[in-house]
This record gives C-alpha cells, structure tokens and sequence, in this order.
C-alpha cells in the first residue's frame, strides 16, 4: 500500500497531524456551539472538568477508555493486515455470550480472580468464532470483509436479542438480561490506584480490566512489530502480490488476523458485564465497535496512539454528558456531532492538512512538494 506522500518524522506523522486534525475538530465544535447561543469556551470548561474535575469523573473517564481500547486494537489488528473490520460490533456481542457463559457457571463456586481468566478465555474464543467466518469468506470465497462484517454484525444484534429471551433470561423475568451475578462474577474496582493520586472512584465503575487492556496493547505491540506473524500480516497489508511472491499464505493469515481482531473485540465485553452491569444486558455494547475504528484511524493503527485516542473519546462520553446537564441547550445530539467532527477530521480528512505540514516540517517549496508525492506513489 503505497503512502502518495513524503515520509515524515515519526513525531510529525503520529503526533503532529493527528493534533492538527483535533484542534480543527474542536474549533468547528466550537462554531456548532456559538451557533446555538452558547460560549464555546463554557463548553469547553465542562467537558474537560465534568471528565477530570474529580477521581468519579475520571473513573467514568477511564471505564469508558477501557472499552475504547479493546475495540480499537480489534480494528487496528485488521487495518495492518489491509483488512477493514467493520465487525467489532458484532464480535463484542457474540463475545459477551462467553463473559456471560463463564459468570453464570462459576460465580457462585469460584472466586473473581479465577473467574476472570475463565471469562478472558470465552470472551476471545466466541468473539474469534465470530470474526472466523467473514475472515474464511474473504479468504476462500473472495467475499468483502466490509460487506460481510457489517451483515454480521446485524445477526449478532439479532442472535443476541433471541438468546436472553429464550435462554439466558431468568424464569418469570421481563427484562431482556440474565440473573445478576454474585460475588464470583464481579471484576474489583481500582480503588487502590485512584488513591495512589488522594483520588476516589466513587460510583465509576472503573475496574480491573483496564489493566487488562493496557497489558493486551503490550501484547498487540510485540505482536506487529515483533514476531514473524505480525511481519506476514503487515506485509499483507502493504502489498498482497509480493507477500504471495514471498511466499506468505494469503489465506491463513487473512483468517488468523480476523480471529485476532475478533478475539480483542470479544475481550471488550469483559468492561461493562463483569466490570458495571454484573449481568448481560441487551445492547451492552452501545456503539463502541463503531467508535473503536474512529480511534484506530487516530491512533494510526499503533498501540502507543490507540491509548490517548482512547482516552480522548472517553473524554468526549463522559465530558458530554456533563455538557448536557450543564447547558441543556447542547443537547446530547449536539454532543454526538461533535464526536463525529472529530470522526470525520480523524478518518476521512486525516490527510488534508499533510501536504502543508509536509513542506512545513521537512521545508519543502510546494513544487518540491509534489515531486516527492509523485515519487512516493
């Protein structure tokens, strides 16, 4: 995959430009905001103090990072192999089925930390077996993952909704979830890290499964860029002819990279049913499959990137929320643009400002500019 560009410093390329696009997001944010009636910089205040102003606010901060990191390494996996998984949904769903099936089982005999490894297991493994069967197509069959995937995640959504009411809900129950688990079944709170800072949780649900996610970017690091498999799927990504000319087996490592992506998807599941709800609940979800390919694209692909992009969209969930409460003429609609402001300049117009800050960073005259982007593609 040829880059139609000048290669730039590693600070430039996933330093520079990913905050270039963010500060453009936020300033168009900040017009969406004065349109409306309201003072940008008020906006702002909050956002930033309703997502760091006290230890529950940042518990809520980092619960929702958690879950942004998991499904944004399960895209970035894909992207490396030239994959587009847009399953992340879908295999968090599926992967949930697992957490539930370990939970249900031994949370009365067992305790949290043996559970726990249990549920890691079922997580990745139904998540995996998710993300198989659109890897198998498009590696056997020639069917596009996009196509596949965003079909999966509907009849997950579906396959779901017909599991709690026919099997996992409880006898006698309305709602569309399972029993509530005991003790066994429940992932401790990191009270003991917030007050390392003189910090309480308070109510966050901020659990132990952010450490799980920081120890799974390490794994997915040395993985990319540290082991023959990772080199035969970037290789893959980069230029499928010379992988097979290479000798790479195309089709094996397309489905080993999409059971990988769907395994880190599945892991997901583990933050809000055994970190929050302590059951599983129908559409525990909630749309983060879909934001962990916006924090993919930010982090470009790179565990050290995925972290603060991470971290920025649990900023936006949690910070929005206190916007709305606070000025209630920015609704949570108004909240959701702004999200997808900076969606749009981290994905789709990731490259708009590249060419200025290429002649700027490497002092290039535009002309000279464009004989580098000529060679480059």
């Amino acid at each position: 995959m040829s880059v139609p560009y000048a290669k730039l410093p590693a600070w430039a390329e996933y330093g520079l430009i990913p905050l270039v696009n963010l500060v453009v997001a936020f300033l168009i944010s900040g017009l969406v905001v004065l349109i409306v009636g309201e003072s940008p910089l008020e906006a702002a205040y909050h956002m930033i103090n309703g997502a760091f102003g006290r230890g529950e606010y940042i518990g809520f901060t980092l619960y929702y990072t958690t879950t942004f990191i998991f499904t944004g390494l399960s895209v970035a996996v894909a992207f490396h192999c030239g994959l587009f998984n847009i399953g992340t949904e879908g295999q968090a769903y599926i992967g949930g089925i697992g957490v539930a099936l370990a939970c249900l089982a031994f949370d009365r005999t067992l305790p949290w930390y043996l559970v726990f490894p249990i549920a890691i297991v079922g997580a990745s493994f139904f998540g995996a077996l998710w993300a198989l069967i659109p890897g198998w197509l498009q590696a056997k069959r020639g069917s596009h993952i996009v196509i596949t995937t965003i079909m999966f995640n509907f009849i997950a959504a579906s396959l779901m909704n017909y599991l709690l009411n026919k099997v996992f809900k409880p006898l006698g129950s309305m709602s569309l979830e399972t029993r509530t688990f005991d003790a066994g079944g429940q992932l401790p709170k990191l009270d003991w890290l917030m007050s390392i800072f003189g910090l309480s949780v308070g109510s966050a649900p901020f659990n132990i499964s952010f450490l799980l996610a920081l120890l799974v970017s390490f794994g997915v690091w040395v993985l990319i860029w540290r082991t023959k498999l990772g080199y035969e799927m970037r290789t893959m990504g980069h230029s499928p002819a010379a992988a097979r000319y290479a000798g790479i087996k195309e089709a094996k490592i397309i489905i080993i990279t999409m059971m990988l992506s769907g395994a880190l998807a599945g892991m997901m599941a583990l933050n809000p049913i055994m970190g929050e709800q302590f059951r599983m609940q129908l559409d525990f979800v909630q749309g983060a499959g879909f934001v962990g390919i916006a924090v993919a694209l930010m982090g470009r692909s790179h565990p050290a990137g995925i972290i603060p992009a991470a971290l920025l969209f649990g900023m936006l969930y949690q910070g929005g929320a206190e916007i709305s409460f606070e000025m209630p003429s920015i609704s949570r609609d108004m909240i959701v643009i702004i999200q997808g402001l900076v969606i749009l300049f981290a994905g789709a117009l990731e490259h708009m400002f590249r060419p200025a800050i290429t002649r700027i960073v490497l002092g290039l005259s535009p002309k000279t500019s464009d004989v580098a982007a000529t060679k480059g593609a």
